[in-house]
């Protein structure tokens, strides 16, 4: 799941940029493909004169808090290539408007991560490609753990 946090000031984005922004993120991640439910966004407006940066009041600040837990990002030059992509993504709604802005993402344990009291199933699975089509979890198999593209190769025997 990618939890997006943002906290801006109030006023920052009108209900619609919001729709739209959740939409083309929960787009971004889909194309991987995950779950377009594992997409959560939560957006918490700051009070004027409440958020200071370097000491500095600054009252055209947001910040990105993303939590990943779904995918981990391997290696720094895929890592670079996603926050480029959200930097590209949310520049509409930040750079152009003439905000200041921050992305951290944080990368969770999977394991310590339910969804509707269902552990998420492994990335590839039957159950995962399941959960994808139809956009909610449910309960799956053990062998819906398998993955989709399942190839078994003989192994090396003793000679």
């Amino acid at each position: 799941m990618p939890l997006w946090k943002v906290y801006h000031p109030a006023g920052a984005f009108t209900a619609e940029d919001k729709k739209i922004l959740a939409e083309q993120v929960t787009g971004l991640y889909a194309s991987i493909p995950i779950p377009k439910f594992y997409v959560v966004f939560i957006f918490e407006e700051i009070a004027k004169d409440a958020c200071f940066v370097g000491g500095v009041l600054n009252n055209k600040f947001v910040r990105f808090k993303i939590d990943h837990i779904a995918r981990t990002l391997p290696g720094p030059l895929i890592r670079e290539w996603w926050v480029r992509k959200i930097d590209a993504l949310i520049a509409p709604y930040v750079k152009d408007r003439g905000y200041d802005w921050e992305i951290s993402i944080d990368e969770t344990p999977f394991d310590l991560w339910s969804l509707q009291g269902e552990i998420p199933p492994p990335f590839e699975s039957v159950a995962e490609k399941r959960w994808v089509k139809e956009n909610r979890a449910s309960s799956y198999s053990q062998e819906e753990k398998l993955p989709v593209s399942l190839a078994l190769t003989p192994g090396i025997a003793d000679r």
